[in-house]
């Protein structure tokens, strides 16, 4: 039986999904989990996950621990204790690429993600651990493309030339719950990624191919685009931070890794199959 936390987001769902469609038994667990938020006979377990005292019943019996860092955040350490107390042999931590850069290189910390002292408390707390540092989520085009695109022809973004290695969050979701099961993977930080570098603009160019509307980049300032992200409600320190770090990494290709390939006996999803495989995030209608 395996215990999932941050059960209902954007990884929580594709893993709770395929750990069920293996013949697991998975308990979801998630500050607003409720049965319509998860596969027909997963069991549901809410709790604030700031509070582990109260994940404590879904520990029971439990022979795995997937932690996602956002759900559990300072209290992680407190958890994997838990864990131990309760006999879990195995926790698997979601953790990022760049986890080890200059802490003033990761913007998601101004966001309040903490993946390094997360994915220390795992590796350091004294039970087999495997920890997987995914690179950027390919859903963060939604976000960054998602409204322009459903409303013209031609997108507006800094640094076109800023690359991404973008994972399809169900190859992430497949990794983890391969270390779930397999005690192969034990001791390790995997890097994980998608299968090839692209740059602002190609995602772009890809999005347009795909949904069969040709787009058009238009690169803008980073002062312009500043002050359109936080006019949208986003903190102004990390959207001056992701502009730095566009900045430093501009005009260079995105690291790339075949640890997908190499776990799983496939290749990883291509861009463009992630966004076919969320066209109506865009506009696209199924035909």
């Amino acid at each position: 039986m395996i215990v999932v936390t941050g059960a209902t987001g954007t990884l929580g769902r594709p893993l709770v999904s395929l750990l069920k469609d293996q013949g697991v038994v998975v308990r979801a667990v998630a500050r607003f989990a409720d049965a319509g938020t998860v596969p027909v006979g997963v069991e549901v377990h809410k709790a604030d996950l700031a509070r582990p005292e109260e994940v404590a019943p879904a520990l029971e019996g439990a022979s795995a621990l997937f932690v996602h860092p956002r759900a559990v955040g300072e209290s992680a350490a407190k958890l994997v204790a838990l864990a131990a107390e309760k006999g879990v042999r195995r926790i698997v931590v979601l953790s990022a690429i760049n986890v080890d850069d200059d802490p003033s290189y990761q913007p998601s910390r101004l966001n309040g993600d903490r993946n390094k002292e997360v994915e220390d408390a795992v590796t350091g707390g004294g039970l087999p651990w495997v920890a997987v540092r995914a690179s950027s989520f390919a859903t963060n085009a939604i976000g960054m493309f998602g409204a322009q695109v459903r409303a013209g022809d031609v997108i507006r973004a800094p640094y076109g030339d800023f690359a991404e290695a973008p994972i399809h969050e169900a190859d992430l979701a497949a990794v983890i719950a391969r270390a779930l099961v397999d005690n192969n993977l034990d001791g390790r930080r995997i890097s994980v990624t998608g299968p090839g570098s692209v740059t602002h603009e190609e995602m772009v160019a890809v999005i347009g191919e795909v949904i069969g509307r040709p787009l058009g980049f238009q690169e803008v300032s980073a002062e312009m685009a500043v002050r359109g992200m936080v006019a949208n409600g986003l903190p102004e320190a990390f959207v001056n931070a992701l502009m730095a770090r566009y900045e430093r990494g501009a005009g260079n290709p995105a690291p790339v890794t075949d640890e997908v390939e190499r776990i799983l006996g496939r290749p990883a999803r291509s861009f463009a199959q992630w966004v076919a495989d969320h066209a109506d995030a865009f506009g696209a209608v199924a035909s």
